[in-house]
């Protein structure tokens, strides 16, 4: 099968050719699949995306006009693939629905963990020879509620994690889950009552602005936020707002809302920046990474072998 990688980043390339073993025809590209490039799958039976790559409408058409027949995303979630038009153009699509949970877990609760102690300022002031402890007063995770939206393999994982930490655990999914030690809740008590909240969920029209104003108002003042899933749970704007405010007292976010075209790239030397993505920034109670949560070496290995088994799949 001869298949081209978009998006391929420099870590997972020689996996994915150990994982190969020489069965298919693999190519690899480090732009991003769009209506502009999608014309480098001509003669490939199959394209290999991530998550930002744009599977929109326009491009499957185009993938199917090519003569492909299959689309993988090294991602669980699928919502940057016009799904729709896939089936209506007879293109099958794929995704990994599992690798390495603990990867984001723990990403989770390392952003959560900086946030609380601000580690990011104290390392700034210490290269600066600045040893005060002035602003560095941060909170034990000891006896704090975390709600965790969304119940699956990462949210499970996540649970654990903060379990250990002495935190009692709300969890919310769309699905009744018994998992030990975890109170299931609805979502109004996850707002009330979590000093933290975790973000876990798959991107849905229901999930979209999840968290925006209303459900905002709900939460305590103060609260910490991290977002592990997908950027658009949060509504950009009612986020700024409740920093402004102080209804928001801590917020992580491995995703953002605008990140299509941004993250996965280096733009320092760009002249524009996005501005709702400067004013995060501009808190000192703000902590963004780069949609890096899965990028260990353990998830890139398990992607790459799940990605080529699908591949010996369709062959």
């Amino acid at each position: 099968m001869k298949v081209i990688f978009y998006s391929t980043k420099l870590a997972e390339k020689n996996l994915l050719i150990k994982a190969n073993e020489r069965k298919h025809d693999l190519t690899f590209v480090s732009k991003a699949l769009n209506i502009q490039t999608v014309t480098d799958a001509k003669e490939m039976d199959a394209v290999a995306v991530f998550t930002s790559d744009e599977v929109t409408a326009s491009v499957i058409v185009k993938l199917s006009a090519l003569g492909v027949k299959y689309i993988v995303t090294r991602s669980v979630g699928t919502d940057h693939i016009d799904q729709e038009t896939a089936r209506k153009n007879k293109i099958q699509v794929a995704n990994i629905p599992v690798y390495s949970p603990q990867a984001i877990a723990e990403h989770t609760v390392a952003l959560a963990l900086a946030l609380s102690r601000h580690l990011i300022l104290a390392d700034r002031q210490c290269r600066e020879f600045n040893f005060s402890l002035d602003h560095l007063t941060g909170f034990n995770f000891y006896g704090k509620t975390v709600g965790l939206i969304g119940l699956g393999h990462i949210g499970k994982a996540t649970a654990l994690i903060f379990q250990g930490l002495g935190c009692k655990i709300l969890g919310y999914d769309i699905q009744q889950k018994n998992i030990k030690d975890v109170e299931f809740v609805d979502l109004d008590t996850i707002y009330q009552k979590s000093d933290i909240i975790s973000i876990h969920t798959p991107l849905t029209p229901e999930t979209k602005h999840l968290i925006n104003e209303e459900s905002l108002l709900k939460m305590k003042d103060g609260v910490m936020i991290i977002n592990t899933a997908r950027g658009d749970i949060i509504k950009t704007t009612a986020a700024l707002n409740s920093l402004k405010n102080g209804k928001i007292g801590y917020l992580g976010l491995d995703v953002y809302e605008y990140e299509k075209g941004l993250f996965f790239e280096d733009h320092e030397a760009d002249g524009i920046r996005d501005a709702f993505l400067s004013e995060l920034m501009s808190y000192s109670n703000v902590l963004i990474s780069p949609h890096q949560a899965f990028l260990t070496n353990e998830a890139l290995e398990e992607i790459a072998k799940l990605t080529i088994n699908i591949l010996d799949h369709w062959s």
